[in-house]
Order: C-alpha cells, then sequence, then structure tokens
C-alpha cells in the first residue's frame, strides 16, 4: 500500500501546486522515504499560441515517511518531440 500513498501525495501535491499536465515515471523507496521521477508539460498554452513543439520538464520528488513532498526540482527539460535518452543508452 506505501507505493500507492507516496503516488497519491505527489499527484496530490502536483495538482495543488504545479498544475500541469503530468505523469509518475518512477517510484524507488530510500533509506528515509522516496524518489520519484515526474514529468510535466511546461508551458502548455504558451507553446500552443505560439505552434511550439510541448516542452516536458522532468522533475525528481523526494516524499518523507510521513507522505509530505519535502523537496521537488526540475532536472531537465526537452521538447517533446526529442528522442528520449535512457541510462542504456537509446
Amino acid at each position: 500500500m506505501k507505493i500507492e500513498q507516496v503516488k497519491k501525495a505527489v499527484e496530490d501535491f502536483f495538482t495543488e501546486h504545479i498544475n500541469p499536465p503530468f505523469k509518475i515515471t518512477s517510484i524507488l523507496q530510500e533509506e528515509n522515504g522516496w524518489k520519484l521521477e515526474v514529468e510535466v508539460i511546461e508551458e502548455k498554452e504558451y507553446m500552443k499560441r505560439y505552434a511550439k513543439d510541448h516542452l516536458i520538464g522532468e522533475y525528481e520528488v523526494k516524499v518523507d515517511e510521513a507522505m509530505e513532498v519535502v523537496s521537488y526540482q526540475r532536472k531537465s527539460l526537452r521538447p517533446r518531440s526529442a528522442p528520449l535518452v535512457t541510462e542504456e543508452g537509446g
């Protein structure tokens, strides 16, 4: 049940504070909580207005044992159409 609780905590936080469409792409348990990766469609209305490709922000989110988001940070920004680079090289 913990993963569902962590996922819900992050979904609630991003819905309340960030608000654009987002998707949780990974959840990892750590010694003192959880680390998640979240993809966010950045500045959707601006991009649509100027016929630009959507930008995808990739965020790292930390959640403590009390299921509170304690930090989040954008790690990268890329056009949606850019090829996804994985740790395996492609």
